[in-house]
């Protein structure tokens, strides 16, 4: 048997065995012993997580519930009670909506990832991970995909794959994937390319990656013996990739104006070689780039920001423009955060809270709390390191006690000849100062902040994520579009040359 502690509307222990008993089960044992109306009326939180009946089958241990566990139990009426149902039932609909579209980010970002890879000519490398991208888009809502164009994109960067690892055993399955990224392009920039044009401004991005997907239309056509069908597809593509050459004049002349040659390039076969264009599009770029540069500096500065102050019992950030509207009212900030941190974001709770002489007053000496243990776990923290170095723990206790900074109690331990300053004996162990501890005033998301626990989640590949991120942040709208055509030049000239010697073959044969 299990003991449960609970507090709140009902204050005692529950013995009950978690392998069998449901949150259901719960709740109408804790309406019992309240002398409330009905289960509907409880609510019960474990961990600042709401504990729900789900299909009514979980058990407790299932969800993570163990001996000794402290469930909080508020009482709500029974209107309130059905408004907190389907308010799960839209939370749960929520958190569905935020999985489909995190499988979307996560498409992006191993794509992304795979052409960079491409570009290093990992083709084996990038062909697994293009993979493992196809897979996250598969667990995304259908409709959403039709309205993108990277899921076909990635097909064709899957053929070019087969295509430069020269791998014939691929041949039926590039056809089919083919097959669907030509009508995944129709479907999104239109049989005219009229769509796509207007999406970016009048520029023609699309010309390059239609060439290379009629090259590789051509090339599986060539494999399969329809040499007519390879013939349309490769002439086709060879016009497109005669536009895409950029005259050495207008290169020329957008460089003049303090251009990079590549961007040049880029700028001009991405406008149809009009240096007009070409030069007021990179003008454009160099703008985005910079007020993107100011968007990520003053996100880090918010996620900073917000970092200090923790998390909500439900592990949200702290709302900083709720915040920034108590701050205005003439509330101190930390406080101010503080209240919005406890009352889930909740801006007239925080300002209630704020503005009880009780609340506000009980709030106050909460934060000054976490600061005296945030220095006690500092010191502390300092205090094993060094001893870990072989100093001497009494002295290094002394030191640390009487607030040196790193620098001189390393430096009175290694001399081991200047006496240690008299600490006071009513510090109880806290360092007296903390010069190296930036922002003390503030609360730090490493204090004990309610939160869910994380027992039991999945683990994340910290590292992983990062540079999957950095990815697609270092991505722009057109990557997908900017592609080096040297080699799909090559390739055009060896299967149109494949393609006349077998005309030749025929015309003997004959």
């Amino acid at each position: 048997m299990a003991k449960l502690r609970i507090g709140g509307t009902w204050v005692g222990v529950i013995e009950l065995e978690l392998e069998n008993w449901t949150v259901a089960m719960l709740r109408e044992e804790v309406a019992k012993r309240s002398n409330v109306e009905g289960p509907d009326s409880i609510n019960l939180i474990a961990s600042g997580k709401v504990l729900k009946d789900g299909d009514g089958t979980e058990k407790l241990s299932q969800l993570g519930i163990k001996n000794n566990a402290k469930i909080l139990a508020s009482r709500l009426s029974v209107d309130e009670g059905k408004s907190l149902k389907h308010e799960l039932m839209a939370e749960e609909e929520r958190s569905r909506r935020l999985a489909r579209v995190k499988a979307v980010m996560m498409g992006l970002m191993l794509h992304e990832n795979a052409k960079n890879l491409i570009r290093r000519q990992l083709y084996k490398d990038a062909l697994e991970v293009l993979t493992m991208g196809e897979e996250a888009f598969s667990l995304c809502d259908p409709k959403v995909l039709e309205f993108i164009d990277n899921v076909p994109i990635l097909q064709i960067d899957m053929v070019w794959c087969y295509f430069l690892l020269q791998d014939i055993s691929w041949l039926s399955v590039a056809g089919m994937r083919l097959e669907k990224a030509r009508e995944g392009l129709e479907r999104c920039h239109g049989k005219d390319f009229s769509r796509v044009r207007l999406l970016q401004a009048g520029c023609q991005p699309e010309l390059a990656l239609h060439m290379r997907l009629e090259l590789l239309e051509g090339v599986v056509a060539y494999h399969n013996g329809q040499f007519d069908k390879s013939t349309k597809a490769l002439t086709s593509a060879q016009a497109k990739f005669s536009q895409l050459q950029v005259p050495d004049e207008a290169l020329s002349h957008v460089m003049s104006m303090g251009f990079k040659e590549r961007d040049a390039r880029r700028a001009l076969r991405l406008n149809n070689q009009d240096i007009g264009s070409a030069v007021e599009f990179l003008f454009e770029e160099k703008a985005k780039r910079a007020q993107k540069r100011e968007d990520d500096i003053r996100l880090r500065m918010e996620m900073m920001e917000q970092k200090q102050y923790g998390v909500t019992p439900l592990k949200k950030a702290v709302n900083l423009e709720k915040l920034k509207e108590l701050v205005a009212i003439g509330f101190e900030k930390n406080l101010a955060a503080e209240a919005l941190r406890m009352n889930e974001n909740d801006f007239q709770k925080a300002l209630d809270d704020l503005t009880n002489p009780e609340t506000n007053s009980a709030i106050q000496l909460d934060i000054e709390s976490r600061k005296r243990k945030r220095k006690q776990r500092t010191a502390d923290a300092r205090i094993e390191e060094l001893v870990s170095m072989g100093f001497d723990r009494s002295r290094v206790v002394a030191a640390v006690q009487a607030g040196e900074t790193v620098e001189q109690t390393m430096s009175r331990l290694m001399s081991e000849s200047e006496p240690f300053p008299t600490v006071d004996a009513n510090s109880n162990g806290n360092p007296a100062s903390e010069p190296n501890n930036v922002n003390s005033d503030s609360v730090s998301d490493n204090d004990p902040v309610e939160g869910p626990s994380t027992a039991g989640e999945e683990e994340r590949d910290v590292e992983m994520e990062d540079e999957l991120a950095r990815d697609i942040g270092n991505a722009d709208a057109l990557s997908d579009y900017d592609i080096e055509v040297t080699k799909e030049g090559e390739a055009i000239h060896e299967y149109l040359t494949l393609l006349a010697s077998t005309d030749i073959k025929k015309a003997l044969s004959s």
